[in-house]
């Protein structure tokens, strides 16, 4: 599985942006898709979570500013920002996983920096 993500930038504080992330690979549709970001000197942290079924989960942080989408016709995944603050900066990854023989591999996107100024 590759991952690939893209649409990160510089906006000001209270603008939009659309992080989108293409996966290769087949079944795309049957697994979960995640973004994570990942301030400077800090950890990665979940920020949205999408199922299979198109069921969301999102950090408390970005909670009715974030939006979490996919088309599997596209093998796409999208992080729709609204309202952005500074503490938003951060490099976000997408990521998935995969069940072999009983061991979960994660699988990362390259990461695309979001630079929120104020």
């Amino acid at each position: 599985v590759q991952l690939q993500a893209s649409g990160g930038g510089l906006v000001q504080v209270g603008g939009s942006l659309r992080l989108s992330c293409s996966a290769s690979g087949s079944a795309f549709s049957v697994y979960a898709m995640k973004w994570y970001h990942q301030a400077p000197g800090k950890q990665r942290e979940l920020v949205a979570l999408i199922s299979s079924g198109g069921s969301t989960n999102y950090a408390d942080s970005v909670k009715g500013r974030f939006t979490c989408s996919r088309d599997n016709s596209k093998n796409t995944v999208y992080l729709q920002m609204y309202s952005l603050k500074p503490e938003d900066t951060a490099v976000y990854y997408c990521n998935t996983q995969r069940l072999y023989g009983g061991y979960v591999t994660d699988y990362w996107g390259q990461g695309t920096l979001v630079t929120v100024s104020s």
